[in-house]
């Protein structure tokens, strides 16, 4: 009998033991998935058709609103003007990224040929991109809007931000040419006191090739900027200078702009565009004085609240990471050091040097991030494998990797993650993994570049609600969650 008992009680122990290793198990089992993915209410990342701006607590530093213009919150298309297509928005978006790497690669080959008349060392790979004489300047597809003053007396006018762009220009009266249509009144220099034309024979105008691309022109001694974008939009005008106010405390005289003339292309009804760009005509650089090269911003999604674009160390939060910047390869764009990608807890098998050979800018004004071939295909991949048990739905544009939710009230989306240089991590959250067409057409916002050479683009789907940095001074990009509450 008692060795029954010891057998019984044996037994019973391994039964006890085993329900426990399978609890344990069950357990370590959810805490990875809650570790490595994201549970959420679908209709957190549906667009909102209700304006939510979110509520304005105290920040330091010189802080403007920034709205979504694709959002309920963005008042300038209400009046007569057909909003964009989310197919448009996607086609525009691959114009600006052409035109960036059209750039770069324009840029890359004159820094190249300049290094070659002094070292024969150095031997030019084959170029597969056509270098246009003058590269135009990379497309605003104009998501994000901000308003400042101009003149005196002061006249507010909302503009398209863009870390892509240095020179700040807005249309002015009399428009000698073309002007397209804008919300508010246009700029007329006439009934500025603090208004002048820049002459040609500036430091500063000689200065407008390094911002535009093209060589300034003269009228009559006044200088005579030129831009033009990926999709033949183009702004041509006066070089001027005027009074810039930003709130009622931080008021810049003489700063320079363009007083365009001939305005054409996509920009709604906005008055024109503000360069937050490296170049010394920049509006970073403009305000160095007071701000020492230093502005963050945030996001906001299409869910109807809104973000903020700040100048100044005291605007930032505290509990931020930082990344150095890369080599500017003698451009304007903020270059960053992707070492790496993780979904779903997965670390995929990309080799750094994948990221290193394209190089990796962040930029405000592109939508899908861009990634080499090889990296991009390894990222579908995996998130096709955890994404498995949720049905397709059609592509949208260039978007290959979508889903239909619509049956779903709640989802389990797998984490993504890249890796930058100096021991930094940043967790996408959920808003930006996905571009959303309602719930369903759900589709991941990556896209892959049409090889592993042409640069990469962390966009601005990426961005959302995230508190980004730019110490420009000190040469590092910072990050943060939560930034636009």
């Amino acid at each position: 009998m008692a060795t029954r008992s010891v057998l019984l009680s044996s037994s019973f122990l391994l039964i006890l033991l085993s329900f426990s290793l399978e609890k344990s198990n069950a357990l370590e089992g959810r805490k990875t998935i809650e570790s490595n993915f994201h549970t959420i209410q679908l209709t957190s990342i549906l667009p909102s058709s209700s304006c939510k701006p979110s509520s304005k607590g105290k920040r330091g530093g010189t802080s403007l609103e920034v709205i979504n213009k694709h959002g309920p919150c963005y008042q300038l298309n209400k009046k007569g003007e057909k909003g964009q297509t989310l197919t448009e928005i996607l086609a525009h978006d691959q114009a600006r990224v052409d035109s960036i790497q059209t750039r770069i690669a324009a840029q890359n080959f004159n820094l190249f040929r300049k290094t070659e008349k002094t070292s024969k060392k150095y031997r030019a790979k084959d170029s597969k991109t056509t270098l246009p004489a003058q590269p135009g300047t990379a497309l605003s597809t104009g998501n994000y809007i901000v308003t400042i003053g101009i003149g005196t007396p002061k006249k507010d006018l909302t503009l398209i931000f863009d870390t892509g762009s240095d020179l700040t220009w807005t249309q002015c009266e009399p428009c000698f040419k073309t002007c397209f249509p804008q919300q508010q009144p246009i700029f007329n220099p006439s009934s500025s006191s603090t208004y002048s034309n820049i002459s040609c024979s500036s430091t500063a105008c000689s200065g407008l090739k390094s911002a535009t691309g093209n060589t300034p022109l003269c009228s009559s001694s006044t200088c005579v900027y030129g831009i033009q974008y990926g999709d033949s939009s183009s702004s041509i005008g006066f070089f001027a200078k005027d009074k810039l106010t930003l709130s009622a405390t931080d008021v810049f005289d003489g700063f320079m702009f363009g007083c365009g003339q001939d305005n054409k292309g996509l920009f709604g009804k906005t008055a024109g565009l503000i360069g937050l760009g490296r170049d010394p005509l920049s509006i970073v650089s403009q305000t160095s004085a007071k701000f020492g090269k230093y502005f963050s911003y945030c996001l906001p999604t299409r869910r109807g609240s809104n973000g903020h674009l700040t100048f100044g160390k005291n605007g930032a939060k505290s509990n931020l990471q930082f990344t150095p910047f890369a080599s500017s390869q003698g451009t304007s764009f903020y270059f960053i050091d992707v070492l790496g990608i993780s979904v779903g807890g997965k670390a995929l098998a990309i080799s750094p040097m994948v990221f290193k050979n394209a190089g990796t800018i962040i930029d405000s004004g592109t939508v899908i991030t861009r990634l080499p071939s090889t990296a991009y295909a390894n990222m579908r991949a995996t998130f096709r494998e955890f994404m498995s048990k949720y049905p397709r739905a059609p592509d949208l544009s260039l978007l290959d990797t979508c889903y239909d939710l619509s049956n779903y009230t709640t989802v389990s989306i797998p984490k993504i993650s890249f890796n930058f240089n100096g021991n930094t991590k940043m967790d996408l959250v959920p808003n930006g993994i996905f571009f959303v067409n309602g719930a369903s057409q759900v589709c991941l916002a990556f896209a892959g570049n049409g090889d592993d050479d042409s640069i990469g683009i962390f966009g601005n789907t990426q961005q959302q609600t995230m508190e980004i940095v730019y110490d420009v001074a000190g040469e590092k990009l910072g990050f943060g969650y939560g930034g636009c509450t």
